[in-house]
């Protein structure tokens, strides 16, 4: 197949859209990537790319947009999503190659779709989306907008048409199917699961080393939904052992709050804050980690997904302290390799005192479990799979 790809995110930009367009070249289609220049995470355009309009990745030919740089203020997020809305659409006005299927990869936020959506309207030919983000629920969960505010009534409108004109809409958490039937009120669509694979990493640099017995780590968004104050809390408490040490990777809204109350409570010994590290360098904290820290804040539909994090974990055969509901928690019920915690850092603490306790041999046995369920669900090749298995479908109907 011939598959045009639409995603604002992708390559050196550390998403799993990437990984799954190099697979399905892997499995003989060809592919072609409509995306923006690289600034995720970096707060400008990659200086290389500022001139690169194209350019081929692992046989994936990606064609790229200028957009204005994602930073950490809202109104740079507001204007770096509307910035790639308006130029990938005109780019799409004046892209004429034919394609067998489209399908988009939705992150945050929906309208990063629109330019998929212009593009099969134009040339009559199928869409499928992979849902990865929910719109305009995402919105409600971070606090961004009011429910029942006229903003959300605008953003829900837009959401709902935007869905509408997908041809298949593939949910990577099950729950998701729910919201687009209960919510949007989408019933005429078929919503197959197709889960997110992990991350792949280029590069193997030796485990970290700790100065501490007991070491429990997570990777991440540092943000309201991943209870970021409750796991520094847990640290603190925890920390009165003295043999125990928290660390946390990532950037996000909260990584200034985190600061903080680290300072404020004396913590730099007990809970390290590395701020954002390269996937290569994050994934050295899992190999001689006790557990791996999955959180992820109860509350609509967001709150029942699968996290990426949870399935890159799951890779790295380690034990799991699970701080979530919905789906990402049935998941961990199925490995038999995590601890569960209620959303409080008191639980998030006994969970680790728990994981201490635990003989080396149950440990062990844990992390194969989760490596296991990992390699029968997520692994890459199988998750290409599944997706080309619905385009060729969605394509053939």
């Amino acid at each position: 197949m011939k598959i045009l790809v639409v995603c604002q995110f992708y390559y050196p930009e550390r998403f799993t859209v990437s990984d799954i367009c190099a697979e399905l070249v892997s499995l003989g289609h060809d592919v072609s990537v409509v995306t923006g220049k690289p600034n995720y995470c970096y707060n400008e355009i990659i200086p290389a790319y500022r001139k690169v309009r194209y350019e081929i990745i692992d046989g994936v030919k990606v064609h790229r947009v200028n957009l204005y740089p994602r930073k950490q203020s809202r109104l740079s997020i507001i204007r770096n999503y509307l910035s790639f809305h308006r130029n990938a659409k005109a780019f799409m006005r004046r892209f004429n190659e034919q394609f067998d299927v489209v399908l988009s990869v939705s992150l945050s936020p929906v309208i990063s779709i629109a330019p998929a959506v212009l593009y099969a309207k134009k040339h009559k030919v199928k869409h499928v989306l992979h849902c990865l983000d929910l719109w305009p629920e995402s919105t409600v969960v971070t606090g961004a907008v009011k429910k029942d505010s006229p903003m959300y009534k605008m953003l829900f409108r837009w959401s709902r048409n935007l869905y509408l004109a997908c041809d298949k809409i593939m949910v990577s958490s099950p729950s998701f199917a729910d919201y687009f039937k209960e919510v949007l009120h989408i019933i005429d669509k078929p919503f197959p699961y197709v889960p997110q694979p992990s991350l792949g990493v280029h590069e193997n640099l030796p485990p970290a080393t700790f100065k501490k017995k007991y070491n429990f780590v997570y990777v991440g968004n540092i943000g309201t939904l991943q209870l970021i104050g409750e796991i520094a809390e847990a640290g603190k408490i925890i920390g009165t052992r003295g043999d125990v040490e928290v660390h946390l990777a990532g950037m996000g809204l909260q990584s200034e709050n985190l600061k903080k109350y680290i300072a404020d409570n004396n913590l730099k010994d007990i809970v390290t804050y590395y701020g954002p590290l390269p996937l290569e360098k994050a994934v050295t904290l899992y190999a001689n980690a006790d557990a791996l820290i999955v959180p992820l804040k109860e509350g609509g539909t967001v709150g029942k997904t699968i996290p990426n994090k949870l399935v890159q974990y799951l890779k790295y055969g380690r034990p799991i302290i699970g701080s979530l509901s919905g789906d990402g928690r049935d998941v961990l019920v199925k490995t038999k390799g995590a601890v569960l915690a209620d959303q409080n850092a008191e639980s998030i603490a006994k969970a680790m005192e728990t994981i201490i306790d635990l003989p080396a041999d149950k440990k062990e046995e844990m992390g194969r479990q989760n490596k296991l369920y990992y390699e029968e669900h997520f692994e890459i090749r199988r998750v290409a799979q599944l997706i080309e298995r619905e385009l060729l479908d969605t394509k053939n109907s």
